[in-house]
């Protein structure tokens, strides 16, 4: 009866995707992340130590259950095409889920449980949890895809001391056989660095990575193109996103200031950042990285960029690199 009760208070929320996993052990994945180590495929956003993607009970000692939730944010007034990924233009997401698991997790503690929140605030394996949990499956562009809301969702758990009866939805085994996308290959086809392909998944080359690099090499430059922040080209034209739901949460309408050109973010100075940028999902990158692929960007229509010089080394040095070509 718990179960469903909480199943009932998410609901009032807004929040209908939701599901429970007995919390142990993902021994399973300890082979695929020691491959990743030995072979130097971690990115600096990995955690090193295994045992903290694996086990969820280093962070919640009696954790006995975990409940996968997605959070959808596409909203179809976020149109215009100017290099932002389409979950960058609404206010940071770790702010908004966060809000919505605490409330969640001080109703299980009127249930008389103990609660504990997450998104994006540990290491464990979290499209893994949400497939295991029936949320969603994983998909040929290696995205969690709900059937509702198509991959434009975020992800929030919690561990709870309470114990539900509850399976698993799925193998890791299983994962690779992308049943629910059967032949369609337009996420392999549409993908500019092929980090995504019939052979492999390779998130190091990423677009949406790469843009979020601090320091990015001349061949990164060039793929770039016109991304200022994150990529979306895997998302737009899969069949589960066109059919996807949208408008459900007002937390995550999109901002009108994200949709301004890139000369306004190549110009930005501390102020509009701290002020417009910073409360985005994007802000916690910082001002730079921004600027320098809204830079990038002019670059890459033929516009002129010398303008944007001033006293930042890293900038400055990335248009002397830009003009060099």
């Amino acid at each position: 009866m718990l179960k469903k009760d909480i199943e009932k208070f998410c609901a009032s929320l807004g929040l209908d995707t939701i599901g429970f996993i007995r919390c142990r052990r993902f021994e399973e994945l300890r082979a695929f992340y020691q491959y990743r180590k030995e072979n130097n495929l971690q990115n600096e956003f990995e955690e090193d130590d295994i045992e903290k993607r694996i086990n969820p009970n280093v962070y919640m000692d009696d954790g006995k259950t975990i409940i996968s939730i997605a959070f959808p944010y596409y909203h179809d007034d976020h149109a215009e095409n100017n290099g932002f990924s389409v979950y960058t233009k609404r206010f940071d997401y770790h702010r908004v889920v966060r809000k919505y698991l605490d409330q969640i997790c001080a109703f299980i503690e009127t249930l008389g449980g103990k609660a504990e929140a997450f998104v994006d605030s540990n290491s464990l394996p979290e499209r893994y949890i949400a497939y295991l949990c029936g949320v969603g499956f994983i998909g040929k562009n290696n995205m969690i895809i709900t059937r509702k809301y198509g991959s434009y969702v975020f992800l929030g758990e919690i561990i709870t001391d309470l114990e539900f009866e509850c399976e698993d939805n799925g193998s890791f085994e299983n994962i690779s056989d992308y049943t629910e996308c059967g032949e369609c290959k337009i996420c392999l086809e549409e993908c500019p660095t092929k980090a995504i392909n019939n052979h492999r998944r390779n998130p190091n080359i990423c677009l949406s990575y790469i843009t979020q690099k601090k320091d990015i090499s001349d061949k990164e430059i060039k793929l770039l193109k016109g991304n200022i922040f994150g990529c979306d080209f895997c998302q737009l034209k899969c069949p589960y996103n066109e059919v996807a739901e949208c408008n459900v949460l007002d937390d995550f309408k999109t901002i009108d200031y994200m949709n301004e050109n890139a000369e306004v973010y190549a110009d930005m100075d501390n102020k509009y950042f701290k002020e417009k940028i910073s409360c985005t999902s994007c802000g916690w990158r910082g001002k730079n990285v921004i600027r320098r692929n809204a830079i990038i960007n002019i670059k890459h229509n033929g516009r002129e960029i010398e303008k944007y010089r001033g006293n930042s080394e890293y900038i400055n040095k990335y248009i002397e690199r830009l003009n060099d070509k």
